[in-house]
């Protein structure tokens, strides 16, 4: 009997858990601190840096025109491609990712905000309308 309540109970938290692993909305918040330098729009332009907009899958600076800094080329000569893993690293920590670049941002510890800002990079940079 205690083992069925054992069960139950993490049954019962087990959806509130993956709920609030990744909340895209909370993510767009998130992303305005981004703003000041990226946009997220299918076909819109680059600022300060790259439009993220297909970011998801696709090749560490790959995007046509934009001016990536050296140590961003040799990563992306490497074979970096942003997905989950490499880009909740560079969010977390920019210059342990590509040490030397030129993207002044300090970095998101607060995991949370970090997972909610992959779930709104993921669904942004994939949506046919933006």
């Amino acid at each position: 009997m205690r083992v069925l309540m054992v069960v139950a109970a993490l049954l019962a938290l087990a959806p509130f858990g993956r709920a609030s692993a990744q909340d895209a909305d909370a993510g767009q918040r998130v992303f305005n601190q981004c703003r000041a330098c990226h946009t997220i729009n299918q076909s819109g332009r680059s600022g300060v840096g790259p439009n993220l907009y297909g970011i998801w899958g696709r090749p560490a600076g790959s995007i046509e025109g934009f001016r990536y800094s050296a140590p961003m080329r040799e990563k992306a000569t490497a074979g970096l491609v942003w997905n989950e893993e490499t880009l909740a690293a560079y969010i977390t920590d920019p210059k342990a990712v590509v040490p030397g670049g030129s993207m002044s941002y300090p970095g998101l510890r607060n995991e949370q905000q970090r997972n909610d800002l992959l779930a709104y990079l993921q669904r942004a940079s994939t949506a046919t309308a933006n």
